[in-house]
């Protein structure tokens, strides 16, 4: 986004129209302010100062906006977003205050997925200004990221297959001049073998691939991000139904999640030596499809017997880990559209979060509360391992019972997580079902500022 394009602006004293943010308590102090005019205007509206709820009022020779909010002094992301994308295209004022957080739901507000429309309408920008200089970088930067995302997730599978999230991967090297390594075909089968098993059936235009990059100081602190990218789930032999597959060109949410990120701390050059892996498959069914009852070899040379293809995610993730803890990190961080029972225990909204050490599970659920993106921690409990349990080999990829199955899915993914290592591990939806203020119907960033937030605290930033 340039800054000509750029729909937060320095306030420079430009002409504007203004915006008065009012929460209940400050209601009848602000009616006390106004003109007859005014007054009768906000009565005609019915404004009474509930959230989103906004009235127009005359303002001399123009017009200004009364929007209510939740608290006038502390305001979320999202409490103006829904002014963004309502009011007529111009520049735009807060009276009293800076919008502070609003600026970040001011731009996703914006946001519009019309690369398949033929006509897309043409829509002028709300521009707000603002006198917080120094914050419209950061917080343009992460609003891009939340809305590439979005992008991403919201791609059809056939032009968001491994082969675009390879290229995806190729632009950040570009941009920031990594390191990249891309492992395919044989040596993918030799290094990453459960990688290659669940990616197999698929065409060879959506062939898999383990994609990895790292950028920064060596001599930094080392951490690894990694993301789950299968860009079609079709369940494989366990195949799924027609209504569970409607979706499933989300299933690659984890990988969107991880390239977010990782731009972010490279933008950023927060001082860490970052390790970027993305496993990127398609779940196929063909011929040489991988079957219940299998056993895999991993890279991390556990063998992995199939109880269920459908659980391909968690396999992929698995070969990943390993990969990412020979390193030796400080932290790995991984995100995975990864299992139905997280959005039976929490709903679409909150991201599941696992994590080894409490105290980086209290870090991220803080950073999580701080930057409105809310996550919930689910227990590693280890009285659930039994349920992995394999009679022909050192695990299955699928727990049996029908029970804490998000659960299940991250102690199967601890296994491959050298011990000792500080690992966090979100299981995301990656999706919203119903549009929300500043937060459209389709592919959502659910997990990504609560760690970007956790990341810019526990390293800093240059």
């Amino acid at each position: 986004m340039s800054d000509k394009n750029a729909v937060i602006q320095p306030d420079r004293g430009q002409s504007a129209i203004s915006i008065h943010l009012v929460d209940k308590d400050g209601l009848e102090a602000f009616r006390k302010g106004l003109n007859a005019a005014q007054r009768t205007a906000l009565d005609a509206h019915r404004f009474e100062a509930e959230g989103y709820d906004y009235a127009v009022i005359p303002d001399g020779e123009s017009w200004a906006v009364v929007s209510g909010v939740a608290d006038a002094a502390n305001l979320s992301s999202w409490c103006m977003a829904k002014l963004a994308e309502k009011l007529p295209g111009g520049t735009y004022r807060r009276i009293g205050g800076e919008p502070g957080a609003a600026m970040f739901g001011w731009i996703t507000g914006q946001y519009r997925f019309d690369r398949y429309l033929s006509d897309p309408a043409e829509d002028t920008p709300r521009v707000l200004l603002t006198g917080e200089v120094k914050a419209i970088a950061a917080i343009t930067a992460e609003a891009e990221a939340a809305m590439f995302v979005r992008d991403l997730v919201n791609t059809p599978a056939e032009d968001m297959g491994p082969a675009q999230i390879e290229a995806e991967a190729e632009s950040l090297h570009k941009a920031f001049r990594t390191e990249i390594r891309v492992t395919r075909g044989d040596t993918l089968e030799h290094e990453f073998p459960m990688v290659h098993a669940v990616g197999r059936a698929a065409s060879r235009a959506h062939a898999p691939r383990m994609v990895e990059l790292e950028w920064g100081d060596p001599k930094h602190p080392r951490i690894a991000i990694v993301g789950k990218g299968v860009c079609f789930d079709s369940g494989g032999l366990d195949v799924k139904p027609s209504a569970g597959m409607l979706l499933m060109k989300k299933d690659m949410g984890g990988a969107a999640h991880a390239l977010a990120l990782a731009r972010l701390v490279m933008e950023a050059r927060l001082p860490v030596r970052l390790h970027l892996l993305v496993p990127t498959v398609e779940n196929a069914i063909s011929g040489n499809a991988f079957r219940p009852g299998d056993i895999l070899r991993s890279r991390a040379g556990i063998s992995v017997e199939i109880g269920n293809t459908d659980a391909e995610g968690r396999l992929i993730l698995g070969d990943a880990l390993a990969r990412a803890g020979e390193n030796a990190p400080e932290l790995i961080l991984d995100f995975a559209t990864l299992t139905g029972a997280a959005r039976v225990a929490l709903g679409p909204d909150l991201p599941a979060l696992f994590a080894r050490e409490d105290a980086t599970a209290a870090a991220l659920l803080e950073a999580g509360e701080a930057s409105d993106d809310a996550c919930w921690r689910l227990p590693l409990y280890e009285g659930y391992r039994e349920y992995l349990k394999s009679d022909i080999a050192d695990i299955n990829n699928a727990g049996t019972g029908g029970f804490a199955g998000a659960c299940t899915a991250a102690l199967f993914l601890d296994r491959f997580v050298p011990k000792g290592t500080d690992w966090a591990h979100f299981d995301t939806f990656a999706w919203r079902p119903s549009a929300k203020p500043g937060r459209t119907k389709g592919g959502a960033a659910l997990g990504l500022r609560a760690a970007w937030h956790m990341l810019q605290k526990r390293y800093g930033g240059a």
